[in-house]
């Protein structure tokens, strides 16, 4: 069973709903450790009745604090103590709901990147169902950035859905390879290269919702703006559902109808997309939004979990070192 280092520290909510977000997890058959101040976590712990074990850790990384100056100077901080479990082999993964920019640096620093990966990424799902890549961490890329985000993205597919040969698009402004910037008409040809994947071209907008490809690649600065779009689109169109079956002449239908419409709130809850993951380290990192609570981390150990189990890393090292011609 893959043990999963809780970063208890980071997230505007810590550490109460990041214990209680562990806590579940472990009743859900998860292995979870808490790094963290151990004379904070205890009684939280003690209250809930839980003997899970605390890696103390002296010090915390704070969301306004400089991620590049802050793991340099903070040696003891709970995301670094959290990735020296893993390089150690003392756990398998690590989990934050911290400063990404912090997780990102630390992974780096402590765990290394994967051979050929010059940037990682940071993917996660669509409600379609989707992986999109990148979400944030790389602002501005290459074409040859793109096309190992494919690879990793496909890996990734893979282990979610056990895809042998994900289906990859690239977001780009119109469907045609001569479209988009000078970075999207060279990552083209580049991505329609790369073994081991079934490149279906550009992909617009308004494909996403469509799950036109099992894997979307994108610069961090557009795949961060479009989730969060979506994420804001979702709960808009989920009220105005509700306010216009508000009036008294829909009660019946209402009644009859709200199993399915919990339903539909639960599928686009981002609560429940178990984060995201940090691609092209040696190691299993996965990073949720700064307000998480504790259904976000406990989804987020699950995504963990699935990704220790399912071999991540080696798999986008082995679908690196096949596309090692990407240039």
């Amino acid at each position: 069973m893959a043990t999963i280092a809780i970063d208890a520290m980071g997230g505007d909510n810590a550490p109460v709903e990041i214990v209680h977000g562990g806590i579940d997890a472990a009743v859900d058959r998860h292995e979870v450790v808490f790094v963290g101040d151990e004379a904070r976590l205890a009684p939280i712990l003690a209250e809930a009745g839980s003997d899970i074990p605390i890696v103390h850790a002296s010090e915390a990384i704070g969301m306004s604090d400089d991620p590049a100056i802050a793991i340099r100077e903070k040696r003891d901080a709970s995301i670094s103590v959290a990735m020296r479990l893993v390089k150690n082999g003392d756990a398998d993964a690590v989990l934050s709901a911290g400063s990404t920019g912090a997780a990102l640096t630390s992974a780096v620093f402590t765990l290394g990147r994967l051979k050929g990966v010059s940037r990682p990424a940071i993917a996660s799902y669509f409600p379609s169902g989707s992986v999109v890549l990148d979400m944030g961490a790389n602002l501005t890329c290459r074409p040859q950035d793109l096309a190992r985000f494919a690879v990793m993205g496909a890996a990734l597919a893979r282990t979610r859905y056990g895809l042998e040969r994900a289906t990859v698009g690239l977001l780009n402004i119109g469907s045609e390879p001569s479209k988009g910037r000078v970075l999207e008409r060279e990552a083209h040809r580049l991505i329609g290269s790369v073994p081991g994947i079934d490149f279906i071209g550009n992909i617009e907008g308004t494909d996403l919702a469509r799950a036109e490809a099992n894997v979307i690649v994108c610069d961090g600065y557009t795949g961060n703006i479009m989730l969060k779009t979506a994420e804001g689109t979702a709960r808009l169109v989920f009220n105005l559902i509700l306010e216009a079956v508000a009036a008294p002449e829909y009660a019946d239908a209402v009644e009859t109808l709200a199993p399915a419409m919990m339903q539909l709130r639960e599928r686009l809850n981002p609560e429940r997309a178990g984060g995201a993951h940090l691609l092209g380290v040696k190691g299993v990192v996965v990073v949720t939004h700064g307000s998480s609570t504790r259904l976000s981390i406990s989804s987020a150990v699950a995504t963990a979990a699935e990704a220790v189990e399912g071999g991540l890393p080696d798999l986008i090292a082995a679908g690196l070192a096949e596309s090692a011609s990407i240039s």
